[in-house]
């Protein structure tokens, strides 16, 4: 059992304040440790895939100590990444492109295509990683692998 940094009563590891003298107990990472400690490695990798904002995730899970030898969710958390940046080149890189485009059918038409094809991946990614299946979408796919094989 800790005790208190400033009076030196014993306090319990979850005790944010002594009750004793009311000083501010330091923390030592509990908060993202109890966080990440309570998420599954499914749940993880499934989090790595809810559309346009799994990118939080999938960083979250490529920087945590915990799913550091776990190769299955930090695969789908690169591969959920690289969606990601797939879907930032067509929003940012290539609708300008089209902006100044007068048939506004084909400004919307290619990119909104390829948005739902991404967006369909996602989805997709959701329902097979729900079901434990590690599936290897064709580009993105290769490009996790390759990722993984960087870090070893």
């Amino acid at each position: 059992m800790p005790f208190c940094t400033h009076c030196g009563s014993q306090v319990t590891a979850a005790d944010l304040f002594c009750a004793s003298c009311g000083t501010r107990q330091p923390s030592h990472g509990r908060a993202s440790s109890e966080f990440l400690s309570n998420i599954s490695p499914r749940t993880a990798s499934i989090l790595c895939y809810i559309p346009v904002v799994g990118w939080i995730a999938c960083i979250v899970v490529l920087a945590a100590q915990r799913f550091r030898d776990q190769r299955s969710v930090r695969f789908h958390a690169f591969q959920g990444l690289y969606l990601f940046v797939a879907w930032l080149i067509l929003d940012w890189g290539l609708m300008p492109f089209f902006f100044f485009d007068t048939k506004s059918y084909i400004r919307f038409g290619f990119t909104g295509i390829m948005k739902a094809v991404i967006f369909g991946a996602w989805i997709f990614m959701l329902i097979k990683t729900s079901q434990n299946d590690d599936y290897h979408l064709p580009i993105f796919g290769e490009l996790a692998d390759r990722s993984l094989a960087e870090q070893k």
